[in-house]
C-alpha cells in the first residue's frame, strides 16, 4: 500500500501497536522511501513511498525486494533506500538484502529499526552480513518515529505522541545493536591496519 493520494495510509493504531518497542507483535510493518542523489543532495523521489507489512511465506523486507525491480531506476544514477521497520532483518532476509546489494551498486540502504529480532539463531551473523554490504543499520529514535508519523500515518492532523520509555528503549536497543554491529567494525579496522596484502584479504572476506 502506498502512502499517497490514492492509497490509504497506515492508521494510528497499526502504527503504535507495530512500533511501540515495549509491544511484541506477531507481524513485520516496513514503511519505505526512496532518494535520488543530485551532486552532494538526496532529491525524494514521492512516487516510491509507502508501506507494506509481511505476507504468508513472504517477510517484509523480501516483499520489498520484490517490489523495487517495478520501479525501474536508472542503473546510471544513485538511489538510497530507507526502511523504517518494526523488526530488525531475521537471518534469511539480512543475507537476501545483502546479496541484492553486491548486485545492485545504484543502490544504498539504510535500516532504521523499532526493534532487534532475536527468534532466530544467527540474527546478530546476519546483521553484520548486512553491514558488511554497506548497509546503515540503527535504531530508531524519538526522530524517526515522529517522522514516520508525519509521513506514513493517518494522523489527522494529530502530533505524535511518544509512548511511555521510548528513549529508555531506544537507548537500551541502540547498545545492543552496537554491541552486534561493533565485531565487523573492529575486523574492519584491523585490516586497514594490515593493509592491502593477502592477509588483509583473508581478513576481510567473511565480511563480503
Amino acid at each position: 500500500r502506498e502512502a499517497g493520494d490514492t492509497e490509504p495510509l497506515m492508521d494510528e493504531d497499526t502504527f503504535r501497536e507495530n512500533f511501540s518497542q515495549e509491544l511484541k507483535p506477531h507481524k513485520t510493518y516496513l514503511c519505505y522511501e526512496v532518494e535520488l542523489q543530485e551532486d552532494d543532495a538526496w532529491i525524494p523521489v514521492d512516487e516510491f513511498k509507502g508501506f507494506l507489512r509481511n505476507q504468508p511465506r513472504c517477510h517484509a523486507e523480501l516483499c520489498l525486494l520484490e517490489l523495487i525491480p517495478s520501479w525501474e531506476l536508472d542503473k546510471e544514477r544513485h538511489y538510497r533506500v530507507t526502511c523504517f521497520i518494526s523488526w530488525s532483518p531475521c537471518p534469511d532476509c539480512a543475507s537476501q538484502l545483502a546479496a541484492f546489494l553486491g548486485k545492485n551498486s545504484h543502490l544504498s540502504l539504510r535500516v532504521f529499526a523499532s526493534r532487534i529480532y532475536t527468534k532466530f539463531a544467527g540474527y546478530e551473523t546476519g546483521l553484520r552480513q548486512l553491514q558488511a554490504a554497506g548497509a546503515q543499520i540503527t535504531i530508531m529514535t524519538s526522530e524517526e518515529f515522529e517522522y514516520c508519523w508525519k509521513t506514513f500515518v493517518d494522523h489527522q492532523g494529530t502530533p505524535f505522541l511518544p509512548w511511555d520509555d521510548l528513549d529508555k528503549y531506544s537507548k537500551m536497543l541502540s547498545k545492543d545493536l552496537k554491541g552486534i554491529l561493533q565485531i565487523d567494525q573492529q575486523k574492519s579496522s584491523k585490516s586497514n591496519e594490515l593493509g592491502a596484502g593477502p592477509v588483509a584479504q583473508a581478513v576481510r572476506a567473511p565480511c563480503s
